[in-house]
């Protein structure tokens, strides 16, 4: 039992969403507790999802490099993989973070429980630990923020070797000679592109008509375009009908077209979304309404119940670390008494980190059209842009959605080098409801990536200088 169990807020799961909302909490004077079942905080997103991931993928992006250096006049001989040296940069990468987030609770006095939490009545939290009997802890306000797991297909159960999930994916102790991809969002295609950097033959199958289905399709078929350059095989339009182990690998049938399909693979990666963790939350009985698998809440985070919030992937918002985060702080501060500022999910940016990278924010040209908006486009390749022809990677494009009436940028779409870094100055941009004219007075810097933006807001208008 914790030595005071009496606290102002406390938070169930230590993710992105439940460990800033505790930090934001202790910041304004709470006496704040976080329940966590794992023995170190920082939830999915810092030991299996955002982080490893990342650092998989950069891993993947050095070997690439060390690869290609010659062009650029540096001799590397044989560059090859050390996948124990992977896991173990992936690892330390993963234990320093969760470290960090630690020594964050303890600077802001948090009392880190461990244990799994439910609900108990008002103001109630029962904790179940490890070893030993359950407990309850006392606390005025409660915040929910459990998160995801990974979603799981009938006829498709994952056993770790043959049919995997992301999970497992971290933490493969060899390559596959050949791997199959199933679901082409944000994960996906991130795995996709490590397998296929690391040596794989990798093959990636997506039910709807475009890779990354969220964002606006033109990156969508520019990704695809990308990925054929790699070798990686590419089914859009396909729905899978079975799954079958056969001879130490997986045989995949599926329809394209009304055409049958038929592949074998050493691997079947399973990346086809995560669900919420609101099962034995303790919410029977409770005022706490559902929207479908996702807890209901207001734009401050409220669940019907008093007192009690949620927040993250259990709420039915864009499952993305950066907005639990946001969710948290808003949490945090109105349990505190504030009155926060709401989040304007329309303008919540999107990263996917494969190579080539893809960054968004805003509306897509379509979205925009669909609420009313006369819309005028402009775009510009990376081909044109010097800085990307100086690191031998001139991939992709940034394209400009603007409301043609007000000249207001409605949306950002990129997909190119560096594009979740380049992504900031679009993300300040539609925060700000600047116009595409004062995005191209501001003097870009030369020789610099970010000159495509400046470009494609040129392209608007149609004045872009370099095309």
């Amino acid at each position: 039992m914790p030595a005071n169990d009496q606290f102002d807020l406390t938070v169930i799961g230590s993710g992105p969403g439940g460990y800033v909302a505790a930090i934001r909490a202790a910041q304004l004077g709470l006496k704040t507790a976080v329940i966590e079942k794992y023995k170190l905080p920082g939830g999915t997103c810092l030991h299996w999802g955002c982080i490893p991931t990342k650092a998989l993928l950069h891993s993947a992006e050095v070997l690439e490099t060390a690869k290609t250096a010659g062009g650029f006049g540096v001799r590397i001989d044989n560059a090859e993989l050390d996948l124990n040296g992977v896991h173990k940069h992936r690892k330390k990468t993963v234990t320093t973070n969760a470290k960090g987030v630690a020594f964050l609770f303890k600077k802001n006095g948090i009392e880190l429980i461990q244990g799994t939490g439910r609900l108990a009545g008002a103001g109630k939290v029962q904790v179940t630990p490890d070893q030993g009997d359950p407990f309850d802890v006392h606390s005025g306000k409660i915040i929910l923020a459990t998160g995801s797991v990974v979603r799981e297909m009938p006829g498709m159960e994952f056993d770790g070797k043959q049919i995997i999930s992301s999970d497992h994916a971290l933490e493969l102790d060899h390559i596959p000679e050949t791997m199959l991809v199933l679901g082409a969002g944000a994960v996906g295609v991130e795995f996709a592109s490590i397998y296929a950097s690391f040596g794989s033959r990798v093959t990636l199958v997506e039910l709807l008509p475009n890779l990354v289905p969220l964002e606006d399709p033109d990156l969508g078929k520019e990704l695809e375009k990308a990925f054929k350059k790699r070798n990686i095989e590419v089914h859009t339009g396909t729905r899978v009908r079975t799954v079958e182990k056969v001879d130490g690998g997986v045989r995949v049938r599926a329809e394209k077209d009304g055409e049958k399909v038929e592949m074998t693979t050493d691997v079947l990666l399973v990346a086809v979304g995560r669900n919420p963790v609101t099962q034995g939350l303790g919410l029977e009985g409770t005022a706490v309404a559902m929207d479908g698998p996702f807890i209901r809440v207001d734009a401050m985070m409220q669940t019907g119940e008093p007192g009690v919030y949620a927040i993250g992937d259990i709420v039915k918002t864009q499952a993305l670390a950066h907005v639990a985060s946001h969710e948290g702080v808003i949490a945090a501060e109105h349990a505190a008494g504030g009155s926060p500022h709401p989040i304007d999910y329309d303008k919540v940016p999107s990263c996917t980190y494969s190579s080539p990278e893809i960054a968004s924010v805003g509306l897509s040209e379509q979205e925009a059209k669909d609420r009313g908006f006369e819309v005028a486009v402009g775009s510009f390749p990376f081909t044109a842009n010097g800085k990307a022809k100086i690191i031998g990677d001139a991939r992709g494009f940034i394209k400009i959605v603007s409301d043609k009436r007000y000249d207001e940028i409605l949306g950002v779409h990129i997909i190119g080098p560096h594009a979740t870094e380049l992504i900031s100055e679009a993300i300040a941009a539609v925060s700000l409801e600047a116009t595409t004219e004062a995005l191209f007075h501001a003097v870009h810097a030369h020789p610099t990536l970010a000159e495509a933006m400046h470009e494609a807001a040129l392209g608007v208008h149609g004045r872009s200088i370099h095309i």
